[in-house]
């Protein structure tokens, strides 16, 4: 069985989740279920990211402890998840041991490389972004301060700091996009990274003086190893590295990093280098996605427009929020949501589209066919045309998802649940019933054998409403990967079904 490793960016926890977590892990969850549609063993691993000054100075506040904090936060974002219904193998914590381990040893490992060296740093440094800027790099406010690239205050820091060779990694990093032009995804992101490192790489500050929250370097009591060195590691720690046996071995190199358009230097440049330093493999692919905007405009505590996640999923339910979120815009560019929005999509979508269909087509086979798989007879062009259709779309649908267009992916599933709608309206069962009823079942036959495949199609994506669907139609567990959609595994006139309930109850429009 061929492996497959899959990983969001961890989490901050200096506050709770939002809409932009909720986001990326559920991205990441539909890609990671797909894989295991198409058979692959999955290792999709989420997190929290935990040490840093923010955390330190949030934690004082409060007057508890960073841990007390980093924990209570984790948890939310544990249940977060949770609440998404994601399938993540792993959720890795930088408080962890496994994980300031591989930390320690990532560093040892640079440090032997040559590549780790202490000097004095003076520069400017974003605390909210936890990032150091070079002055080129920062605009002016109206009253002439300094803003870092994502418009956060900026401060001079001058401090003694060990520093990483980034400098010499310019030109391995160079060939590493020539000879990899998929490694960064979509492809305006790696352009963007390939100019800012044809500009011209300096070395980066990797530790922080004092700091009482983080992992020390190894050595010097004095240093903290910096966030960016200690969150990226995640990804190995995750799999029990520098243990090389079993997980690791299994699934690194990674086949995808999920993250933020916000966050590709840290990962499409920091991340490789640190990993060429130490000796280890790169990941195969890094795919880059937008932001969600609040009817266009950028969610923040200040505009009053966050939009709380778990508050959605008790409002209007976890598929719902699932399908709005991946169905709504193109993966990879920024998307817009508001409450009509949602309503709108899922009402047409969902509720009509396929919960009516299922309803129609299942309520009519439980009366008419004694609730079980309607006796098919001889198939006319109608139906085998509409059948072939999934044969047809197969290819393109798995081409669509390989490369991440989930938006595009369901578009295609649902032109086949309007197919079969139009299908089933203009066959008519309910006046066939009393004209030709062997034709009636036919018709019932192949509206429930396309409710099959959808259903099966749609598990990554809408898992809770899939599952239910096939458990209708009584479909084996084990037969709902993508290899079972084909002619082969079709329906057993015959078989019993279960009592249709509706899927998708229609949303009220909120005042």
């Amino acid at each position: 069985m061929e492996n497959f490793f899959i990983s969001t960016a961890i989490s901050y926890t200096n506050g709770p989740p939002h809409m932009g977590h909720a986001y990326e892990v559920i991205a990441a969850d539909v890609i990671a279920r797909f894989k295991r549609l198409e058979g692959k063993n999955v290792f999709f691993v989420t997190g929290t990211d935990e040490h840093g000054l923010k955390v330190q100075q949030k934690a004082n506040k409060l007057n508890i402890s960073p841990q007390a904090l980093a924990d209570q936060m984790s948890e939310n974002f544990i249940k977060m998840g949770q609440a998404l219904n994601c399938s993540n193998n792993d959720f890795i914590r930088t408080s962890e041991e496994r994980h300031k381990k591989a930390v320690k040893e990532i560093w040892l490992r640079m440090r032997k490389k040559g590549d780790i060296y202490l000097d004095d740093y003076s520069g400017w440094y974003s605390l909210r972004d936890e990032a150091f800027y070079q002055e080129s790099e920062l605009t002016k406010d109206n009253l002439g301060n300094f803003l870092s690239p994502n418009n956060t205050p900026v401060e001079w820091v001058e401090e003694k700091s060990y520093f990483f060779r980034l400098s010499e990694y310019e030109d391995k990093l160079l060939n590493l996009y020539k000879e990899n032009d998929n490694f960064l995804q979509p492809k305006s992101r790696m352009n963007e990274v390939r100019n800012f490192v044809q500009t011209g790489l300096k070395d980066i500050s990797i530790s922080r003086k004092g700091l009482e929250w983080g992992i020390e370097v190894p050595d010097d009591k004095d240093h903290s190893i910096y966030v960016w060195v200690d969150a990226l590691t995640n990804y190995i720690s995750a799999l029990q590295w520098p243990d090389t046996k079993n997980l690791y071995n299994d699934f690194w190199p990674g086949d995808l990093h999920l993250v933020g358009k916000d966050i590709i230097r840290f990962h499409a440049v920091f991340w490789p280098a640190f990993l060429l330093s130490a000796g280890l493999e790169i990941p195969k692919q890094i795919f880059a996605h937008g932001f969600i905007l609040n009817k266009g405009e950028k969610m923040s505590k200040s505009l009053g427009n966050i939009e709380d996640p778990m508050s959605l999923v008790k409002t209007f339910g976890v598929d719902q929020l699932r399908y709005f979120l991946m169905r709504e815009t193109p993966f990879g560019s920024d998307g817009n949501y508001s409450d009509e929005l949602l309503i709108n999509r899922v009402n047409a979508d969902l509720s009509n589209d396929l919960g009516n269909l299922s309803q129609r087509c299942l309520t009519m086979v439980k009366k008419n066919c004694n609730q079980s798989i309607p006796q098919k007879n001889e198939l006319n062009k109608i139906d085998l045309d509409l059948l072939n259709s999934v044969d047809l779309k197969k290819s393109n649908i798995t081409h669509l998802m390989e490369n991440f267009q989930i938006n595009s992916y369901i578009s295609e599933v649902f032109e086949l649940i309007s197919n079969t709608n139009k299908y089933f309206s203009d066959q008519k069962p309910w006046d066939l019933k009393k004209l030709d009823e062997n034709r009636m079942n036919t018709v019932l036959w192949v509206t429930c054998e396309m409710l099959r495949r959808v259903g099966i199609l749609l598990q990554p994506v809408i898992p809770s409403g899939s599952s239910k669907l096939l458990d209708f139609l009584c479909i084996d567990i084990n037969h709902r990967l993508i290899d079972f959609l084909s002619n082969d595994f079709a329906l057993n006139p015959g078989d019993p079904i279960k009592d249709p309930e509706i899927i998708f109850p229609k949303i009220d429009l909120i005042k």
